[in-house]
């Protein structure tokens, strides 16, 4: 991992560059690093090479303010950390939104560009934000979504290396090649729904209350945090004819149960679980957001 640390304003920062951010957007990174370096008093930078490094900087920040450049997938990556160290609400992030996924950003209020999320980071105030904790210990800042939708996000990242596990194009078109003429008729096409997709039977309960049950198919529930401790729920049930109007409630436990279904977390897919819930910590991670 190298560092390098400049000087200049009152304020310890500890800027730590994602590596997806820096092969897909180099010159946004060192635009936040060249404004944040004029901006504070000392910014020491860290440039981790994975996961494991990127958590060992986090560990060892001291007393500096952690500042994120890197996508959705940095930001839920400090916050798990953070969190399973029962060290959140001592630590305030602060986020450059650079990289391939952003949608999260976006919709906690954080800048995407490079100048304005920078300024941001220097001039903004910490805002202190719901969190939604699960039984298995994992977090959600953003969207629960059951059944996961289909991803939107690019291609995985291809590593310094070229393609994902070190597949060059050369080799792709043979390995397609081999796969066609291994092949060679057509493959049965299917006419029913694809695995797991369809309507579900699950029973939601809000603080106890059972706002859907098992007799009542589904396309879909959304959990996101809302405001003053309490999740937002949204179930839509299978409309036959005249569409169904969604249910909705809000309340600081949220459990899903029924057959066995997937869902999506911010921008990790998980399951199949048979029941899973969700409760809200009021006020649990800071960001630094532009000040209001």
């Amino acid at each position: 991992m190298a560092e390098v640390a400049t000087s200049a304003r009152p304020d310890q920062l500890l800027l730590v560059i994602d590596p997806v951010a820096r092969r897909a957007d180099g010159e946004s990174v060192r635009i936040a690093k060249d404004v944040l370096s004029a901006g504070a008093a000392h910014t020491k930078v860290c440039l981790p090479d994975g996961p494991e490094e990127f958590a060992r900087a986090l560990r060892r920040r001291g007393s500096r303010r952690p500042v994120l450049v890197g996508d959705d997938r940095a930001l839920l990556r400090a916050v798990t950390l953070l969190h399973r160290h029962r060290e959140l609400a001592g630590c305030a992030l602060s986020l450059v939104p650079v990289g391939p996924v952003l949608g999260l950003a976006r919709s906690l209020g954080v800048p995407t560009g490079a100048v304005a999320a920078a300024r941001a980071v220097l001039e903004g105030a910490e805002r202190r934000l719901d969190l939604l904790v699960d039984d298995s210990d994992g977090v959600v800042l953003g969207t629960v979504g059951i059944p996961p939708a289909p991803r939107r996000d690019p291609e995985p990242d291809p590593g310094p290396d070229g393609p994902v596990g070190g597949t060059r194009p050369w080799l792709r078109t043979c390995q397609s090649l081999v796969r066609t003429l291994a092949h060679p008729h057509p493959r049965p096409v299917r006419t029913g729904p694809a695995p797991g997709a369809g309507p579900a039977r699950l029973r939601v309960e809000v603080d106890g209350v059972t706002l859907v049950d098992l007799d009542q198919p589904v396309e879909a529930v959304s959990l996101t945090p809302g405001a003053a401790g309490a999740a937002q729920v949204e179930v839509r049930p299978l409309s036959v004819g005249a569409e169904a109007s969604p249910l909705t409630a809000s309340g600081r436990a949220v459990t899903v149960s029924g057959a066995h279904f997937r869902y999506r977390a911010d921008a990790v897919e998980s399951g199949p679980v048979g029941t899973r819930t969700w409760t809200v910590r009021a006020g649990a991670w800071g960001l630094t957001l532009p000040a209001r």
